[in-house]
This record gives C-alpha cells, sequence and structure tokens, in this order.
C-alpha cells in the first residue's frame, strides 16, 4: 500500500489545474483590494491555500474506507456543530453562520459539512440492496440531508444549503432512480413551492428572486449588485482592462468584489479572453473528477469522485450565471477564487478525497 501514497502517486494534473486556478482568484483577490480595509485578503488567501494543500495531502493518506466507516460521527458532529452555531457563532451581514477560532479566524460549519454530506452519500448507495433507489430510500436520503439544510437555512444561509442537494442528486442518479418516483419529485416540488414562498422564504431572499427576474425594478437596491455586475463583464471586451484598471471594480461599483462577484471583477479586467481560460480550467478540473471516478476501485470511490463534481460544478454555474444575471443572487462562492477560508479548505479536503480514490485504484 505505501508505494500508491507517495508523492508522484498524486493526480498531478488536478493538483496543476487547482493551483492555477487559485493563482487566478489570489492575482484578482489583489486588484479587486489593494487599496481598500481588505487590502490584506490576497495573502490571508495565500495561507489559506497553504493549509488547504496540507489538509489535501493528509486526507488523501487516509483510508477512504476508514472515513465512510466513521460517517455515523462525522454526521453526528456535523448536526451537533450547526446547532452550535446559534449559539456561539458570530453575527455578519444579519447571518449567523461563523463560530470563532483563535488568532481571529472564524470557521463555517455549513461548509464541511458538504464534505461529510459526501461521504454520506457514498456510504449510502453503497450498501443499497436493491438495484435501484426506491422510495423509503429516498424518503431517508431526503431526511438525512434535509436536516442539515434546514439547520443551514436557519442561519439564514439559503445559497449554502442548497449546494447539498447536488450531492444528493449525483448518488442517486448514478443509483438509478425509477421514472414515476423523479415525476412525483417534480409534483411535490411544485405543489411546495407556494408554501416554501410565503413561510420559508425571509423578505431579502423574495426580493433577491424577484429582481433576479427584473433587476431594474429596484437598480439602486436589490438589483444594483446584479446591474453593477453585468456592467462590469460587458466592460471587460475581448482582453480586458488590465490587473488593477477595471473600472467598476477599483471605483468600487462592484461591491465586495473579492468575494462571491470575483467573476465580475475578473472579466473586466482580463475580458472574454481570461473567461474562457478560467472556465476551460474548470471544465478540466471536473473531467479529470470524472476521470478518477471512472478509474474508481469501487462504487464508494465513484460516489464520492462524482459526488465532488456535482458540487463544484453546480457552484461554478450558479456564481458564474449569477454574475451574468442569469441565477438569482445567491451568495454561492466561485470554487478556488473567492476569497474566504472555510470555503477554500473545504475544496482542498474534497479534492484530497478525490485523490484518496485513485491513490487506491490499483488495490484489491
Amino acid at each position: 500500500m505505501a508505494r500508491y501514497r507517495t508523492l508522484r502517486d498524486l493526480d498531478w494534473p488536478l493538483l496543476l489545474i487547482t493551483l492555477a486556478l487559485c493563482g487566478l482568484g489570489i492575482l484578482q483577490i489583489y486588484s479587486a483590494t489593494h487599496d481598500t480595509v481588505w487590502r490584506d485578503a490576497w495573502w490571508k488567501q495565500l495561507v489559506y491555500v497553504s493549509v488547504g494543500l496540507m489538509g489535501m495531502w493528509l486526507i488523501s493518506r487516509v483510508d477512504y474506507h476508514t472515513l465512510l466507516g466513521q460517517v455515523p460521527v462525522l454526521y453526528g458532529i456535523t448536526i451537533v456543530t450547526l446547532v452550535a452555531v446559534f449559539m456561539v457563532g458570530v453575527k455578519v451581514f444579519g447571518s449567523r453562520r461563523w463560530i470563532p477560532m483563535p488568532g481571529g479566524f472564524r470557521f463555517q460549519v455549513s461548509e464541511f459539512a458538504k464534505l461529510v454530506l459526501v461521504l454520506l452519500i457514498a456510504r449510502y448507495m453503497t450498501e443499497l440492496k436493491g438495484e435501484r433507489v426506491e422510495a423509503r430510500d429516498l424518503l431517508r436520503l431526503g431526511g438525512l440531508v434535509g436536516l442539515p439544510m434546514l439547520l443551514v437555512m436557519k442561519q439564514p444561509d439559503l445559497g449554502t444549503s442548497l449546494t447539498y442537494l447536488p450531492i444528493l442528486a449525483a448518488g442517486v442518479f448514478l443509483a438509478g432512480i425509477r421514472w414515476q418516483y423523479l415525476a412525483m419529485a417534480v409534483v411535490l416540488v411544485a405543489l411546495v413551492m407556494p408554501l416554501g414562498w410565503r413561510f420559508a422564504l425571509r423578505d431579502y431572499q423574495r426580493e433577491r428572486l424577484l429582481t433576479f427576474t427584473d433587476p431594474g425594478r429596484d437598480p439602486r437596491g436589490s438589483g444594483y449588485q446584479v446591474i453593477q455586475s453585468q456592467i462590469a463583464v460587458g466592460s471587460g471586451g475581448v482582453w480586458g482592462k488590465g490587473v488593477t484598471r477595471g473600472s467598476q471594480t477599483q471605483l468600487r461599483f462592484l461591491p465586495v468584489p473579492h468575494t462571491d462577484f470575483i467573476f465580475s471583477a475578473f472579466s473586466e479586467e482580463h475580458g472574454f479572453v481570461g473567461v474562457v481560460v478560467a472556465l476551460g480550467l474548470y471544465f478540466l478540473l471536473l473531467m479529470q473528477i470524472v476521470q478518477n471516478a471512472q478509474m474508481a476501485p469501487d462504487r464508494a470511490g465513484m460516489y464520492i469522485c462524482m459526488g465532488v463534481g456535482a458540487l463544484l460544478m453546480f457552484h461554478v454555474l450558479v456564481n458564474v450565471g449569477m454574475v451574468v444575471g442569469r441565477m438569482p443572487v445567491t451568495g454561492i462562492p466561485l470554487p478556488l477564487m473567492s476569497a474566504g477560508g472555510s470555503n477554500t479548505l473545504c475544496t482542498f479536503l474534497m479534492l484530497g478525497l478525490v485523490n484518496n480514490v485513485r491513490l487506491r485504484r490499483f488495490v484489491n
């Protein structure tokens, strides 16, 4: 086993693509914050990436079957810490999502819940007794995924809670499901949506959805971010305006351009060519994850890789769609590029799981 755990056996294409995306992100964070109160965000992101690399290496050395065996414990710890957020968490921008840590850092439990759910779905799908997912399995999985979703929505953080769904959807799709169940799910969602609009969504969340359909209805309020983001993307042209030269970004028309709207700032300063390069890197990253899923030594490894791939693809599609006005503003960060410690570390840990599966592809 030891010879499958050396540096040379890592997925180097995946690692190099990951570092390239992180490099683009750090460059854009520096450009967007170099003369603001967040001017130290770029080197903090560099620290997060360094810690993420260590976490990626460490988690790749622990057999993923061992991690699957600890899923009940990990899930229980996740639920307890999500509840603890309401008691000891700090409130920022109206949401209580973070647990304060020594050194001024904050720990976002909802991000690391994604990692646990990837393992949970992989274990459950591997232990299925039938050839397909049955109704009772859907109910159990719905409860297991729904509980952390509800806790995260209560923070409130609708965007992060929605990222749990593609993990579940990927597992159910790969395991196989009757079309009747899909039809029932569509009907159920259609029936629940009016109730969710009335009772589950907060006022600002409803306003975001209304603004998505018509950003011009409140151009200086809820529609401001989307309008300025579209202006930034369009003003980049073919080659972009250059690092630290984007008018929308540097003149602060674009709010917090180093986090959720980093792709808007990147598009303005690097243009269409830069966008193609960045999206091309994400495509290659996802294809590399799919390749590792195809080479996985067992079904559990395949489910882990595809769960990670589905989650990252959802993040990219929603974030990029958001900045061009094709998705509602949900606060979902762009993986490996947006500033943020918890999301960056969680992404590296998930990619470490993919490497974990790869390192054991020749083990019987």
